[in-house]
């Protein structure tokens, strides 16, 4: 690490408060920092002090020095001083084996004060005893705590191992434009009015999608960038209105090239900042089996419980909340809980209540005793339905079988979600693992019910499958497109596509998506130009680096990897943003409001 020595006055920093050891043990040295904590015993007054990379105990001894023991008086938590004084061993058994400078301390015989402070609205230093409305307005305060200066400093770290593996890649970081057009990406776009041609508006981009095959167009070849990107849309807690993602884009490159780079960036990557052994080549599972397996298209493959398809062996039981729903095109689905016939009925009810939004008739179980079953199925199911059942589960004594009955999506979905629960109330993942899939080839396009027309799952420069093509027109929904997910822990952390270099192609999709030749050339009539101009085979991919980030340090929520994150209401609590204008500012940019 680069050694500090920042100057105030004629003081020079020797160094900062996270470095001292044992061997500096005699050494005159100068620090500047924060009073973390001060603990006054009268002749002697001990002053954590507390800088960016650590914290150091200085001591103000009045026999020492009693000039500086008496200024130290005054001092209280965050006030910013600089001390001067000699390195010196803590006294036998005071030494602090969870501070790395928990051996020495400094001996004092000179205190500068460079700034008061007002009493802080929470506690910096210690528990978190205060809203998180609160912590986020006075965020350059909660960005003092060790746990977020640590976040960010890791995706600082984060962020230049990517960089340096991209660029051992061949990959140029090319910047896009950040005002650019309102094209349609699956979220509202946030306007920006433009004074110069009043009644126009740029857009801040959902994603550099359309300058980044542009790119690839212009030769580049290999493109990347950690860029910001904007979407007004309801938030939670993996979801930000502006988010970075590490974007990237391949020329003359299929969905093999692709993942090659990118793999072997996360071994890179988790290598080096974790130390982590990441193998690869990623498992790679498509869309639908992903579903039928898993009930997600963001498995979590850390642990089995897959879900398994019973219908053919329930349909001719006298079991009529199954037989009925098998007979109307629906399935029977379930999952084994190993060892889960400890469950209580009111865990039972729990797990219910999951998910009767969504599947109408609810969940229905099966404990598997030494002596028998105990459920509420039992007396429709022979002892051999009974066992074939709990043959094809591999299910035993002591095991819990959970059933749901409904259309495949919605029963896929409801085991899918009841089995994460599951997994998390059972801990059957260890910390600290990581484990990486691939989902690919999911649907082209999708039917909007509220626009009554097709859409696009991704984007509408999407490829589909070459084999999938004479589908489009009859059976749209059938067409698989050359998509793929990467996933980590259950997690989407990127997505990305084989592109349409074709502008016969691409014109047909925009023709299946509903769009009319005018609406077409406004919103899409420079790409298409440039489609014409000799576009390579190309794909890419985006990697969300807020939530790449919030896993690797184990973050619950992306505001704990972002310096000064937006609240639940978009809003900036530091800055008070978003705020009004006056009207002055409105009339130079042609506007004016429908309401106050």
């Amino acid at each position: 690490m680069k050694l500090i020595t920042d100057k105030i006055g004629d003081w020079k920093r020797t160094g900062d408060c996270g470095s001292l050891r044992r061997d500096d043990i005699g050494r005159e040295v100068v620090l500047m920092g924060w009073v973390n904590r001060r603990r006054d015993l009268g002749k002697l007054i001990f002053i954590d002090l507390r800088d960016r990379f650590g914290l150091t105990q200085t001591v103000f001894d009045e026999e020492y020095d009693e000039a500086s023991h008496k200024k130290a008086g005054v001092l209280r938590n965050e006030w910013v001083i600089a001390v001067k004084g000699e390195v010196a061993p803590r006294l036998a058994g005071q030494e602090n084996p969870e501070m790395p400078t928990g051996d020495i301390e400094v001996r004092v015989r000179e205190l500068k004060i460079l700034n008061e402070t007002e009493v802080p609205p929470f506690q910096v230093d210690g528990k978190i005893d205060a809203s998180e409305n609160l912590r986020l307005k006075y965020r350059y305060l909660e960005l003092r705590r060790p746990a977020l200066l640590h976040n960010l400093a890791m995706r600082h770290r984060i962020a230049l191992t990517i960089r340096n593996f991209l660029n051992g890649e061949g990959f140029l970081e090319v910047e896009t434009p950040v005002l650019t057009k309102s094209t349609p990406e699956g979220a509202r776009d946030f306007l920006v009015p433009s004074r110069m041609s009043k009644g126009s508006f740029y857009a801040l981009p959902q994603s550099p999608q359309l300058f980044k095959q542009l790119l690839m167009m212009a030769g580049f070849n290999r493109y990347f960038q950690i860029v910001k990107c904007f979407r007004d849309e309801d938030l939670r807690a993996d979801r930000q209105p502006e988010f970075t993602q590490v974007d990237m884009e391949l020329s003359f490159a299929g969905e093999d090239e692709v993942m090659d780079v990118i793999e072997g960036m996360m071994v890179d990557l988790f290598s080096k900042i974790l130390g982590c052994l990441i193998s690869r080549p990623f498992p790679r599972i498509e869309y639908e089996r992903a579903m039928e397996l898993y009930g997600s298209d963001k498995p979590d493959i850390r642990f089995g419980m897959e879900l398994v398809d019973v219908s053919d062996l329930l349909r001719s039981s006298d079991f009529q909340l199954f037989t009925n729903v098998i007979a109307e095109g629906g399935v029977v689905k379930a999952i084994n809980i190993k060892g889960g016939a400890s469950f209580s009925r009111k865990e039972l009810d729990g797990l219910n209540a999951m998910i009767t939004e969504s599947v109408a008739s609810g969940l229905v179980w099966a404990k598997l005793r030494s002596d028998g079953w105990q459920s509420p199925l039992s007396k429709f199911l022979t002892p051999d339905s009974r066992g074939r059942l709990g043959g094809r589960l591999g299910a035993k004594a002591g095991d819990l079988i959970i059933f749901v009955a409904d259309k495949a999506q919605k029963a896929n979905e409801a085991l899918g979600r009841l089995r994460v629960e599951i997994g998390r109330r059972l801990n059957l993942v260890k910390d600290g693992t990581y484990s990486f899939v691939w989902v690919t080839r999911f649907p082209l396009l999708e039917y909007d019910t509220d626009e009554k027309r097709y859409v696009a799952v991704h984007h509408p420069f999407t490829a589909p499958l070459e084999e999938d093509l004479p589908l489009l027109e009859e059976r749209p929904e059938a067409v698989r497109a050359r998509s793929y997910d990467l996933v980590l822990n259950g997690s989407e952390i990127g997505g990305g596509s084989i592109r349409i270099h074709r502008i016969d192609l691409q014109n047909r999709i925009f023709r299946r998506l509903g769009l009319g030749e005018e609406e077409v050339k406004t919103k899409f009539g420079f790409f298409l130009e440039a489609l014409r101009y000799g576009a390579p085979p190309h794909g890419g991919i985006a990697l969300g680096f807020d939530r790449l980030v919030a896993i690797m340090v184990g973050a619950e929520s992306l505001r704990d990897v972002i310096a000064f994150p937006k609240t639940q209401r978009a809003t900036c609590a530091v800055a008070d943003a978003p705020s009004t204008v006056d009207d002055d500012q409105l009339a130079e940019l042609g506007l004016s409001l429908l309401c106050p």
